[in-house]
C-alpha cells in the first residue's frame, strides 16, 4: 500500500515545483519521536508526504471520516520580496487561502517565504529582507508566528542556505506530526464512541469495520505495521465474540447478513495487498462469513509479512480455518456438502504458496514445524473430498458422485487472474484431483507423504503414525492390504506404549482384517485375541473373535494369555508356602476369563524353576510380605504406562460468580505425552510373540480338562516333590494354540522340604560339672522318619561316664544297660515331630589331671581352659549313638567342667618340711569339703605325716601336713590326697569322694641358707618416713653344710668359703634402693655362719610397706677368670659384676639406684664372664616374705598418699 499523508501546496506553483524533488527526498531522512496519548509508548517514525496542489475540493467535508484522503497540512509558497507586489496580489491570495481553510476547519497550515539574492540585486527600492516576512506575520500570524518560515536560497549549497533548509524541514516534520496526533486522536475518539453504541439497534458491524480499518490504513501509511495489525486483531476478536454470543442465544441483528448460504468457496486470496472486491462487499453489507474472514485474514497476512513474521501466518491460518468451520455451524449457515472442504483445501495451499513466496527453501525446511499443520489439514480435506466424490472406492465414482463433483467445481468459480499462469496453483490442483481417480490418488499420496516426512523431520512421530494410519485406511479401501499393513503396525506401536485403548482396539481390528486378506494365518490369531481382550469392544465383536479363534487348528501358535484371561490372585495353603513332602501344598489360581463364552482347556500348566536353596530360607520373608498366603497380581504390568489422572476445572464469571465454563484437565500429561519413540523400540505384536515360548526342560504343575467360564475361575495345583520352586510361566493349551503368560510379577515361590532326622543332646545348665549327676536333654527331630515300635537308641558306655536311670524320665521310655551299651527304647512318633526326654549322666573326676599343655581331646581326657582368669579343667566325652534311621553312628560331645583346681607344694622352714595341698572351687556352685586325708602310697615305715588342718567352710581350702622321718630322708614321695565333697545345701548322703595323686621330688633336700632382714629409721628418728633414708640390714645364715655337688668351694688362707650373689629389688616401686643393690659375698662353709650386708633404702609411700625382695644365687666364676680377693669388710666382693644373661642383669637395677651395675670399668674389655645359678627348691629360707614396716608421711606434707597392701 503506497498511500502517504497528503500535504497541499498553494501559492507560487513554479517555486514549489522547483523545490519538490529536494523536499520529497530529504523529508523522511531523519526520524521523529511520536508521543501519543493514553500513556502509549513513544515511537520513532519516518515521515513521508504526498505533496499536491491545493484545491478546495480536497478539503474534508462535514461527516467525512476518511483519513486516507484527509490533508494533514497546507503550505503556501511565495518568493515575493516587493512590497507593492505583496500588497497588490500576494496578500489577497493568502487571505482567500486562509478563508477556505477556516471554512473547512483546517488549522494545520504553514507559509513559506523563499528569498533569493538574485531578486534583491534586480530591485533597488525594496525594503530590507525581513520586511515581507514581518508583514506576513503581522497580517496572518499574530499569535502563531512560527507558522511563517523564511527560506534563504534553498537551492544553493551555502551553509546559510543549508541551515535555513534544515530548519524548514524540522518545522515541517513537527507540524506534520502535530497534525497526525491531533487528527488521529479525534478519529480514535469518534471510533471509540461508535464502538460503544454497538448495543443500540441499527448498529452495523460493517460500518464500524470500515471506520477502524481506516485507522489501520493510516498506521500502515505511517509504516506502523504493528499498530495496524492490532486494529485488525481487535476487529477479529469483536466479531468472534458476537458469533460465540450468537451460539449461546444472544444474537445481534446485524449478524443476519452473515447467515446467508455460502455460494462461493474459492478460498483465501493472499496475493493482493487489498482484496477490493470483498472490501466492497463488506462496505455494502453483502459479505458472507467466509468473505469477511477471508478479507480480514488477508489484511493480517499482509501486515505480518511486512513485520517479517511469516511463521505466525501459518499458525493464524490454521486457527482461522478451524474457527470458520465452527462459526458456520454456530450461525447455522447453509453450506453445500464438501464446500467447506474445498474452501479449507484451497486456503491451506494458498497460505503455503504465500509463505513459499517470501521465504527461501532453507528457511522452509528449518521451520517445517510451522507449516506441517497446514499440509496435514489439506490432506485430511482432500481425503474427505475423495470419500464424498467416490474417488477412494474400488469401483470408482458413480453418477451421483459425478454430480456432486460438478456442483463443487461450480462453486469454485473462475480462476483468479493472479494464478492463471501458475501451473501449481491451488485451484488447478483441486480441479485436477477431483477430475479422476488416478489424479486424486496422485495428489493425496503426494500430500500425505510430504506431511509425514515433515513430521518425522521435526520428531513428531505420533503425528506421522496417525497420518500413516489414515493412509493405511486409504489403501484398504483401495484393496491394497500389503501397503496398509506396515502403516498399521507402525501406528500400533504408539497406541501400545501410551495405552490408548480405543485406538488400540480399532487398529488391531484393522491389522487382523489386513492379515486375513493377506492369508497370514501365523499372525492372524494373535491379533484376534489381542483385539477381543479390550473391554471397550462390544460383546458381539468378542464372540465373533472367539469363534474365529477356536477355528485355528492348522498350525501351533503361542499367544499371550492376557488376551484371554487375567491372573488375579494366587493363594497358598498353608499360607507360609512351606510344607514337607508328606503334606499337601495347594496352589489356587484365581483367573478372570475375558471370553464371552465358556472355553474348555485341554490342560493348564505352571512352569516352575527349581533352586538349590535350603528349604525355609525365604519362608520368613514371604510370610512378612503375604501373611495370609495370598499374592495379588496387578492389573497391568509394572512397565505399563501411567493411568490418566483427571480433575475437573470450573471457571466462574468475575462479575456475578456464575459458572462460565467447565472442563477436564489431565494432571499427569507430562508423563502420558512424553516422547519415548526415540528410545529403544517397543515390541510390536510380531516380535512379542517370539518371546512367548515355554522354557525348555521346565518342571510343570498341571491341571487337565479345565473349563474357563466368563468371569472369575479357580484352578488348584498340588505338589509334593521336595525343593524350592519359583513360578515362572503359565500356559493353557487350547487345541493347537498355547496361551502363555511369560512372566509372573510379583515373584511367587513355594517350598517343599524333606528333613533328615536329627539327634541333639544338650545340658540343662550352662556347664556340666564332673563328679555330680547331671541332667541332659535328648531332643529327636524325626524329620521324614516315622519312629516305629521297637526302635531304640544305642549309647556306648564308658567307665568314666555312666548313664544313670533318671527318676523323672518319661514312662514311655525303657532303658536297659549292659557292660558296653545302654539301650533307650523310643515311643512311636509320626514324622516331622519332636521327641524330648531327660537322662542323668555322671562324669568321674580323674585323680591325675592332665598337664596344661595337653590339647588333644580324646574320650574322657582332661583339657585345660581359662575362664575369668581362672584355669579350669574340662573333660570332653565323645558319646557314640546308634540311631534306627541311620546305619552310621552319631558322635555327640559332652563337656564336663572339673569344679576343683588343685595344686601341691613342698615347703621348708628351717630344717622342717611341710606338704601343702590347695583345693579351690572354680565353679559357680558352692561346695563343702570334709575328711581331707593325705597318705603315702609307698608306706615308708620311718615316715610320718602330721596333719595341721582345721575345719573350714571356705571355697579355697589349704591343707598342710608336716613331714617327719627318722633316719635317712626319702628322695621322693608318691602321695594321695582324698576328701569328700557335696553341694553346700546337700545332705551328708550326697557326699562324693575326691582323690588327687601327686609325686614330690627331692624331698631329702635340706635348707642350706636363711635370709633375714631388718629396716631401721635413720639415727634420731623413731619411725621411718617417706623421702627419708632408712637402713636395711640383710643377714645371711648358713644352716647346714652343703654337699660337694651343691656349691663350689675356694680356700683362702686355710678358710673354706663359697661365693653367693645377692639382689635387693622392689618390683612394686615402694622403695628406692640407694647405692648398690647387688653384690657377691664369700660365705664360710660352716654351720650357723652368718654374714650381714648393709645398704640404704628410701620409702616412696606411707603406710605398711612390704619389704623389698631379697634373692640369693650361687656365684660361679669362670675358670679362666683371675681370683678376686674378697672385700675387707666381707660385704661386697665385685661391684661391677656382669652376667651372661642381659635380662637378669637388667633386673639388678632398682628404681632408686644411684649408680648402675654396668658403670665404671665395665666398658673395658675383659675375659670370660662369671655366671649365677639359682638354688634348688627348699634350699633357701627367706624370712622377709610377709614382713611389713610402718612408714609415716613426711611432716610438712599436706597431702598424704597411703599404699595399702
Amino acid at each position: 500500500m503506497e498511500n502517504k499523508p497528503i500535504v497541499t501546496c498553494a501559492g507560487d506553483q513554479n517555486l514549489f515545483t522547483a523545490l519538490y524533488g529536494s523536499l520529497t527526498q530529504q523529508l523522511p531522512r531523519e526520524p521523529m519521536e511520536w508521543r501519543r496519548s493514553y500513556g502509549r509508548a513513544p515511537k520513532m517514525i519516518y515521515l513521508e508526504a504526498n505533496f499536491v496542489q491545493f484545491k478546495e475540493e480536497l478539503l474534508p467535508k462535514e461527516g467525512n471520516k476518511a483519513l486516507l484522503t484527509f490533508p494533514f497540512l497546507h503550505i503556501y509558497w511565495t518568493d515575493c520580496c516587493d512590497t507593492e507586489v505583496y500588497t497588490a496580489s500576494v496578500q489577497e491570495d493568502i487571505q482567500r487561502w486562509q478563508a477556505a481553510l477556516r471554512l473547512h476547519g483546517s488549522v494545520d497550515w504553514l507559509i513559506a517565504v523563499v528569498e533569493s539574492d538574485n531578486k534583491k540585486k534586480n530591485k533597488t527600492n525594496i525594503l530590507p529582507r525581513t520586511s515581507i516576512v514581518d508583514k506576513i506575520r503581522n497580517d496572518f500570524c499574530n499569535k502563531q508566528s512560527d507558522r511563517c518560515v523564511s527560506l534563504c536560497d534553498p537551492l544553493k549549497e551555502s551553509s546559510r542556505s543549508q541551515e535555513s533548509w534544515s530548519s524548514f524541514l524540522m518545522k515541517l516534520r513537527t507540524l506534520l506530526l502535530m497534525s497526525f496526533t491531533r487528527n488521529l486522536g479525534r478519529f480514535e475518539d469518534d471510533m471509540r464512541t461508535l464502538r460503544e453504541k454497538r448495543t443500540e439497534p441499527g448498529w452495523s458491524f460493517c460500518d464500524y469495520f470500515m471506520v477502524q480499518e481506516e485507522l489501520a490504513f493510516v498506521f500502515e501509511m505511517l509504516q506502523q505495521f504493528e499498530e495496524a495489525l492490532v486494529q485488525y486483531d481487535e476487529l477479529d476478536a469483536l466479531f468472534t465474540q458476537y458469533v460465540l454470543n450468537f451460539g449461546a442465544g444472544d444474537g445481534a441483528n446485524w449478524l443476519g447478513s452473515f447467515c446467508q448460504p455460502v455460494r462461493s468457496w474459492n478460498g483465501l486470496l493472499l496475493r493482493r495487498p487489498i482484496d477490493m472486491e470483498k472490501r466492497d462487499l463488506i462496505q455494502r453489507g453483502e459479505a458472507s462469513l467466509l468473505d469477511l474472514r477471508s478479507y480480514l485474514f488477508s489484511r493480517q497476512c499482509t501486515l505480518l509479512i511486512f513485520l517479517q513474521r511469516p511463521w505466525e501466518v501459518t499458525a493464524r491460518a490454521l486457527e482461522l480455518l478451524h474457527n470458520c468451520v465452527q462459526e458456520l455451524r454456530l450461525l447455522e449457515v447453509s453450506v453445500v456438502s464438501g464446500a467447506l472442504d474445498c474452501w479449507v483445501f484451497l486456503s491451506c495451499l494458498e497460505v503455503l504458496h504465500r509463505i513459499e513466496g517470501c521465504c527461501d527453501r532453507s528457511q522452509l525446511e528449518a521451520n517445517s514445524s510451522h507449516t506441517v499443520g497446514l499440509w496435514t489439514y489439506a490432506t485430511e480435506k482432500l481425503r474427505s473430498l475423495g470419500d464424498l466424490c467416490g474417488l477412494v472406492s474400488e469401483n470408482g465414482p458413480n453418477s451421483e458422485d459425478l454430480n456432486k463433483t460438478v456442483d463443487l467445481l461450480a462453486g469454485l468459480g473462475a480462476e483468479r487472474p493472479e494464478t492463471v499462469n501458475s501451473p501449481q496453483s491451488p485451484y488447478k490442483k483441486l480441479k485436477e484431483a477431483l477430475s479422476s481417480v488416478e489424479a486424486f490418488e496422485k495428489h493425496y499420496l503426494e500430500l500425505s507423504h510430504a506431511a509425514m516426512e515433515m513430521y518425522r523431520a521435526i520428531g513428531r512421530l505420533r503425528s506421522a503414525r496417525l497420518l500413516g494410519k489414515s493412509l493405511a485406511e486409504f489403501y484398504m479401501r483401495k484393496g491394497d492390504p500389503q501397503s496398509a499393513e506396515n502403516f498399521l503396525l507402525d501406528s500400533l506401536k504408539s497406541y501400545v506404549s501410551e495405552s490408548w485403548s480405543l485406538p488400540l482396539t480399532h487398529t488391531r481390528k484393522q491389522i487382523a482384517e489386513c492379515q486375513k486378506q493377506l492369508q497370514k494365518m501365523d499372525e492372524y490369531p494373535s491379533l484376534i485375541t489381542e483385539h477381543h481382550e479390550t473391554t471397550s469392544i462390544r460383546t458381539r465383536d468378542q464372540t465373533v473373535c472367539i469363534n474365529l479363534f477356536l477355528c485355528l487348528t492348522d498350525a501351533r501358535v503361542a499367544l499371550s494369555m492376557s488376551s484371554v484371561t487375567r491372573l488375579q490372585e494366587l493363594c497358598c495353603r498353608p499360607s507360609s508356602a512351606l510344607v514337607h513332602v508328606s503334606a499337601a501344598l495347594l496352589l489356587e489360581l484365581r483367573l478372570c476369563s475375558l471370553m464371552p463364552v465358556p472355553v474348555t482347556l485341554e490342560h493348564i500348566s505352571a512352569s516352575i524353576h527349581f533352586t538349590e536353596e535350603q528349604p525355609g530360607s525365604t519362608a520368613q520373608k514371604r510370610a512378612a510380605q503375604n501373611p495370609d498366603g495370598t499374592v495379588t497380581f496387578p492389573a497391568a504390568s509394572p512397565a505399563s504406562a501411567s493411568a490418566l489422572e483427571l480433575c475437573e476445572m470450573l471457571e466462574h464469571s468475575p462479575s456475578d460468580n456464575t459458572l462460565s465454563s467447565a472442563g477436564l484437565a489431565c494432571r499427569n500429561m507430562h508423563l502420558l505425552m512424553r516422547r519415548d519413540d526415540s528410545a529403544t523400540s517397543l515390541d510390536t505384536p510380531n516380535t512379542a510373540l517370539t518371546a512367548l515360548a515355554l522354557e525348555d526342560g521346565a518342571q510343570m504343575l498341571r491341571a487337565s480338562d479345565v473349563t474357563l467360564s466368563p468371569g472369575n475361575n479357580s484352578i488348584i495345583f498340588t505338589s509334593q516333590k521336595p525343593g524350592v520352586y519359583t513360578l515362572r510361566q503359565l500356559c493353557a493349551t487350547l487345541g493347537r494354540v498355547q496361551l502363555v503368560l511369560p512372566h509372573l510379577y510379583p515373584v511367587v515361590q513355594y517350598e517343599v522340604y524333606s528333613q533328615e532326622p536329627q539327634l541333639s543332646i544338650q545340658p540343662l545348665t550352662e556347664h556340666l560339672l564332673a563328679g555330680l549327676p547331671q541332667q541332659v536333654k535328648f531332643t529327636i527331630l524325626t524329620g521324614h522318619y516315622s519312629v516305629k515300635k521297637g526302635d531304640a537308641l544305642q549309647l556306648s558306655n564308658t567307665d568314666s561316664m555312666p548313664v544313670l536311670h533318671s527318676s523323672t524320665r518319661s514312662s514311655a521310655l525303657s532303658i536297659q544297660s549292659s557292660e558296653k551299651v545302654t539301650s533307650i527304647s523310643l515311643p512311636v512318633t509320626p514324622p516331622y515331630h519332636t521327641l524330648e526326654f531327660l537322662l542323668d549322666v555322671l562324669c568321674h573326676i580323674p585323680s591325675c589331671p592332665a598337664r596344661m599343655e595337653s590339647e588333644r581331646l580324646t574320650n574322657g581326657q582332661i583339657s585345660h581352659r581359662t575362664r575369668k582368669n581362672i584355669n579350669i579343667f574340662v573333660c570332653v566325652f565323645q558319646v557314640s549313638v546308634d540311631c534306627p534311621w541311620s546305619i552310621y553312628s552319631t558322635l555327640v560331645s559332652l563337656t564336663f567342667h572339673v569344679p576343683f583346681k588343685v595344686k601341691h607344694s613342698l615347703l621348708s622352714v628351717g630344717r622342717r618340711k611341710f606338704i601343702q595341698v590347695c583345693l579351690q572351687n572354680v565353679s559357680d556352685t558352692n561346695f563343702r569339703l570334709t575328711n581331707q586325708t593325705l597318705t603315702e602310697n609307698q608306706h615308708t615305715p620311718s615316715l610320718e605325716l602330721l596333719s595341721l588342718n582345721t575345719t573350714t567352710h571356705s571355697q579355697c581350702v589349704f591343707s598342710v601336713w608336716e613331714l617327719r622321718w627318722s633316719g635317712v630322708s626319702p628322695v621322693s614321695l608318691h602321695c594321695e590326697f582324698s576328701a569328700s565333697f557335696a553341694p553346700a545345701d546337700a545332705p551328708d548322703a550326697a557326699l562324693k569322694p575326691y582323690r588327687y595323686d601327686f609325686t614330690l621330688e627331692r624331698v631329702s633336700v635340706s635348707t642350706l641358707l636363711s635370709v633375714c632382714a631388718e629396716i631401721r629409721p635413720a639415727e634420731g628418728e623413731q619411725d621411718c618416713r617417706t623421702g627419708a633414708l632408712c637402713r636395711l640390714e640383710v643377714s645371711l645364715t648358713r644352716l647346714s653344710e652343703p654337699s660337694d655337688s651343691d656349691e663350689e668351694y675356694s680356700d683362702t688362707d686355710g678358710l673354706r668359703t663359697t661365693r653367693l650373689l645377692y639382689e635387693v629389688i622392689d618390683n612394686n616401686s615402694n622403695w628406692a634402693v640407694c647405692g648398690k643393690s647387688s653384690g657377691v659375698v664369700s660365705m664360710p662353709v660352716a654351720a650357723m655362719a652368718t654374714h650381714k650386708v648393709h645398704m640404704e633404702v628410701m620409702p616412696l609411700f606411707a603406710g605398711h610397706l612390704p619389704f623389698p625382695s631379697i634373692r640369693l644365687f650361687k656365684y660361679l666364676p669362670h675358670h679362666a677368670s683371675p681370683v678376686i680377693p674378697p672385700d675387707t669388710d666381707s660385704c661386697l666382693e665385685n661391684d661391677s659384676l656382669s652376667l651372661d644373661d642381659q635380662a637378669e642383669t637388667a633386673s639388678l637395677r632398682s628404681r632408686g639406684s644411684v649408680q648402675s651395675l654396668g658403670s665404671g670399668e665395665s666398658a673395658q674389655p675383659r675375659g670370660p664372664m662369671p655366671k649365677r645359678q639359682a638354688f634348688g627348691p627348699g634350699q633357701v629360707f627367706n624370712g622377709t616374705q610377709g614382713q611389713q614396716v610402718l612408714v609415716l608421711p613426711a611432716a610438712d606434707h599436706h597431702l598424704m598418699e597411703v599404699n595399702v597392701t
